[in-house]
């Protein structure tokens, strides 16, 4: 079992106490943690960090992400700052996302964002004024698919609803849909170039740094950071973030178009938007509201009153 050094110790406490409002999901003992952190970290104050960011429930790829940003912010500052978490892109080596292989950009603020199953649902978001909807549509059915996404483009054409289509790129492009939003094992698998050079816009979901900068990395249009709260939609492979990550997001990710998700109701609505996203996404706040107009509505003028400028 590694020996930690006095000083190891003593400062990965500290940095986890400063941060605490960074806590997520389920810290590790420091007998979970012997023997894990990166060797070229070993008597460096990174090592320590790398530590904090374990014990305050970062999973290891995002707490090498961490140490890593710590250490190019102290070569950059000349001096290691245990005050200072790290949001600035350059300490995180992270793209403009304006680049010559950038995805077609779309508005920094997308609004209220509905996630839809069916394009039904789609056309009823038209007539109530929704900025930003998602066609997620579940079948194994080709023709369905199909039949869904084309009605869905449908349903937009002539208004000033986006409409992004989950998964289902092959048939985004031939029904020429506003954009695709993919997920991290689907943004691997699908061929960026061809959605890309088909003029659609590109959403990808992230849930920490490391998926974050993967995603950053294709230049997408937005990016979607969750979940933020617990969900019960889908089983998430990692714990919810909650909104001091989302804030520490937000600020290294200042300039993209962002869409928080996750859990998030009408509520919770004022401080996930205080965080400095520029839109939130909900699914069962307006399809299982006993009256979709007024949860419409509601989220619209809460958006209007809260979202930062």
């Amino acid at each position: 079992m590694t020996t930690f050094s006095n000083d190891t110790r003593q400062l990965a406490t500290a940095l986890t106490e400063r941060f605490q409002h960074l806590f997520a999901g389920e810290s590790v003992s420091w007998e979970e943690l012997a023997n894990n952190a990166p060797a070229h970290l070993a008597n460096t104050p990174f090592e320590a960090v790398w530590y904090a960011a374990r014990l305050l429930g970062f999973v290891v790829h995002d707490a090498d992400c961490i140490a890593s940003a710590w250490q190019a912010q102290s070569k950059r500052l000349g001096q290691f700052d245990a005050t200072r978490w790290p949001c600035d892109p350059q300490d995180f080596s992270l793209p403009q996302a304006d680049g010559p292989h950038a995805f077609a950009s779309c508005p920094r603020s997308l609004g209220l964002y509905a996630v839809l199953p069916d394009a039904a649902w789609v056309a009823r978001m038209v007539d109530l004024g929704v900025p930003t909807v998602q066609l997620r549509f579940k079948s194994e059915d080709k023709q369905a698919i199909q039949h869904q996404v084309q009605a869905a483009v449908k349903a937009v054409r002539g208004s000033d609803t986006l409409l992004f289509i989950n998964d289902h790129w092959q048939e985004a492009i031939d029904a020429g849909a506003y954009g695709v939003h993919l997920g991290q094992e689907d943004m691997v698998q699908a061929p960026l170039d061809a959605i890309r050079q088909a003029g659609l816009r590109l959403g990808l979901s992230s849930h920490g740094y490391a998926e974050m900068l993967q995603a950053c990395a294709a230049q997408p249009s937005y990016l979607a950071l969750g979940a933020v709260f617990p969900t019960t939609l889908k089983r998430m492979a990692t714990a919810p973030q909650g909104l001091g990550r989302l804030a520490q997001y937000a600020q290294l990710m200042r300039g993209r178009s962002l869409v928080a998700i996750g859990g998030i109701d009408l509520e919770r609505l004022p401080a996930v938007l205080q965080t400095g996203v520029g839109s939130a996404a909900c699914v069962r706040a307006i399809t299982a509201a006993e009256n979709v107009a007024q949860a419409v509505a509601q989220w619209q003028a809460c958006l209007k009153q809260h979202l930062r400028p």
